[in-house]
């Protein structure tokens, strides 16, 4: 991965949704954030996922990531207990004290997983926090992403797309300046092709990147049905269920080690691995 970025504007985010950080210890989530700082040595930035449900483990491991010398750090929304606006200022503010001014954090606004959402006026309120400059915004409504974008000064915090690339497809015309992909794990050269016509304002290859990207899309729902049924709430709990598998299947494929997801999460079955192989190849990407 850092041959493949050397150069290049990319974050390295260890341990997100897709490191399943929720379904692996405190010691092995230092671990990786340890093995990747050494390994990235400073040619990327480093920012893991280092999110709790509650303020003072997260402050904890966000310590530890500044410890071992990540540039930053992303922050899923506290969860479980949902806090009320004030407490979730507390939250982010006791967070980004804990740590260097020159510490980043980046809050990763996802509803699907949290059951919360910060509104633009509370964003715009912790975005004057001075170490505080990223959101990864997750919100499907591309009016809401342009109500943040319009309330959130861009001297204080970048937004950028949670979503991936069909969303970014749309977010890029109001200026965001980059997204988050879990394509990125298995096919950093695609992924970043987006981010450069995005830049180059050049719709039109947007649009054909994206294009191929829905045959991907369109097996992840097909699997969602046929693993299903789903134990969410209709608009909680996400999708990231046998995505997480494919992510990882889709490493496997192009000599990477991605294994299968930890449970309660369940692997593909070697008929969704043909397929998912199928799908890569008329991608370009094996």
């Amino acid at each position: 991965m850092v041959d493949h970025t050397a150069g290049k504007d990319f974050i390295f985010t260890p341990i997100g949704s897709m490191g399943e950080f929720y379904a692996i210890s405190s010691e092995e989530c230092k671990a990786v954030i340890k093995m990747v700082v050494e390994e990235v040595k400073g040619k990327n930035v480093v920012m893991p996922g280092v999110g709790r449900a509650g303020t003072l483990e997260t402050i904890r491991m966000c310590q530890y990531a500044q410890s071992v010398g990540a540039d930053g750090a992303q922050v899923i929304l506290p969860y479980y207990l949902i806090p009320e606006e004030e407490g979730m200022y507390l939250h982010y503010k006791q967070l980004a004290e804990s740590v260097d001014s020159n510490f980043g954090i980046e809050i990763y606004n996802n509803p699907g997983v949290s059951g919360s959402w910060i509104k633009p006026h509370l964003m715009k309120r912790l975005s004057k926090i001075p170490n505080i400059i990223a959101v990864k915004e997750n919100t499907g409504s591309i009016l809401d992403y342009y109500a943040e974008r319009r309330a959130v000064d861009p001297e204080d915090a970048v937004i950028l797309c949670g979503m991936g690339k069909p969303m970014f497809s749309f977010e890029a015309l109001y200026g965001c300046p980059g997204f988050i992909s879990s394509m990125g794990n298995f096919a950093p050269d695609f992924v970043y092709s987006a981010y450069e016509a995005a830049v180059a304002r050049d719709f039109d290859k947007l649009t054909e990147i994206v294009n191929r990207t829905q045959l991907y899309y369109d097996f992840l729902t097909k699997i969602n049905v046929k693993h299903g049924p789903h134990t969410g709430i209709p608009g909680l709990g996400g999708k990231l269920t046998m995505k997480t598998a494919m992510v990882k299947a889709a490493m496997d494929m192009v000599g990477l080690r991605g294994g299968i997801p930890r449970l309660p999460l369940i692997p593909l079955d070697e008929e969704d691995k043909a397929e998912l192989r199928d799908v890569l190849k008329t991608m370009g990407i094996i």
